[in-house]
């Protein structure tokens, strides 16, 4: 049976009134006045916690008939998805939706990994389906959930168009020939900040550690970005760095957090104090500075000269989903450079789909030449990855960083 009207059947839960990690704030092409550039995605960008676990790098024997989808179920972060004008639904979804005959329920509840992780943790010790067919962890925690037996491998022959995925995101260790995941988007960490607050132009990770700037500097509660920054400011590699490396960073923030140069710690809330003034620099995320910057023209992105961190969310079908095929069908769709472009000019990140950068050269040659969306090799050279500390050693330096953030 087609689905009944225009609109569908579409629902969308946002938890939180914050400003968040998806910045609320007007998606204008003016944020790629930032910086300029062409071509290329960031080398090896996928590259991140690795895991032990052989059927994460073997080729999988997987089907997935095509069945009646009925209604799929997709949670993601939020503001992550192009919008309709005037309120309505997203092109994204009500598109999908009559192309596969089928509903979506739309969810903008992953906020945090760890948060989400916790969530539904309980139903995946006990074998049971979280009602989700389709979720959007960051690279180290799609890692966690392959790892664990808590992820379903794609029927690759559902996703045709995973052949237009950027190469170099083609193969992470944690998921080798991508069984299990494919890109959404991806980003830099890296500092945001108000050269007129700050009364100059800011050069280093070490600027965030400036005492004229006391009380006015957040980190991200996240060690991987806090921490990864930091060690890149003490000259070492974030990306290949030791346990006893990350201990000596997070022993730096707590120094720093205890002298009162250190606001607090965030998640996804940071942008609205940066929107505001109250803060002047501060750990942040690319895409959400593309998008405040286009509210503000005085904020800028930094990527440090020491280098940034990068990273990934990826779409993964947790166990015990409804619809396999559905999920694959949404990978498949948004694969389409069309779908991925349209994606991409609205949310300002990274776009792991070839093709797009061409499209938006027609349609918005500003945002197609800007670096932080489609990045060039001089600014992918400064790129790191997440590091691969094991289990063990993850949880020592997670709580380290929770006893500095008091989380």
């Amino acid at each position: 049976m087609a689905p009944e009207s225009m609109d569908l059947f579409f629902e969308k839960i946002v938890e939180g009134d914050e400003v968040t990690r998806r910045s609320a704030l007007k998606r204008l092409s003016a944020g790629a006045a930032m910086m300029s550039g062409s071509a290329a995605f960031l080398a090896a960008c996928g590259g991140v916690e690795g895991t032990s676990n052989n059927d994460a790098n073997q080729n999988t024997d997987v089907s997935h008939p095509k069945e009646a989808i009925g209604t799929l179920v997709v949670s993601n972060w939020p503001l992550y998805i192009n919008e309709g004008k005037g309120g309505k639904p997203s092109p994204t979804i009500t598109g999908w939706q009559k192309a596969n005959d089928a509903k979506m329920k739309y969810l903008e509840d992953y906020n945090d990994n760890e948060e989400f992780y916790a969530k539904v943790r309980q139903e995946l010790e006990n074998d049971q389906g979280i009602g989700r067919d389709l979720i959007m962890p960051t690279d180290w925690m799609a890692a966690r959930w392959i790892e664990q037996g808590y992820a379903i491998p794609k029927d690759k022959n559902n996703v045709p168009n995973e052949k237009n995925l950027i190469p170099t995101l083609r193969k992470p260790p944690y998921d080798a020939n991508r069984n299990y995941t494919l890109p959404w988007q991806s980003g830099i960490t890296g500092i945001g900040y108000n050269p007129k607050k700050c009364g100059r132009k800011l050069t280093s990770v070490n600027d965030l550690f400036d005492p004229k700037f006391k009380g006015r500097v957040t980190m991200f509660s996240e060690w991987r970005d806090s921490a990864g920054l930091v060690l890149l400011g003490m000259g070492k590699d974030s990306q290949t760095a030791s346990k006893d490396d990350y201990l000596e960073a997070i022993n730096k923030i707590g120094e720093e957090s205890s002298k009162g140069q250190i606001r607090r710690f965030t998640g996804n809330d940071y942008t609205t104090d940066l929107a505001k003034g109250n803060l002047w620099a501060c750990v942040a995320w690319s895409g959400d500075l593309v998008q405040l910057k286009a509210e503000n023209p005085d904020l800028e992105f930094l990527i440090p000269e020491e280098g940034a961190v990068t990273w990934s969310d990826n779409m993964l079908i947790p166990q015990k989903a409804k619809s396999p095929y559905g999920a694959e069908t949404f990978m498949n769709y948004v694969y389409e450079p069309e779908i991925a472009a349209n994606i991409a000019e609205y949310v300002n990140y990274f776009c792991p789909v070839e093709g797009v950068k061409e499209i938006l050269t027609k349609r918005n040659p500003e945002l197609a030449n800007n670096q932080l969306i489609f990045p060039d090799k001089a600014t992918t050279d400064q790129l790191r990855q997440y590091p691969n500390l094991g289990a063990a050693a993850d949880r020592e330096v997670t709580a380290a960083m929770q006893k500095v953030t008091g989380s």
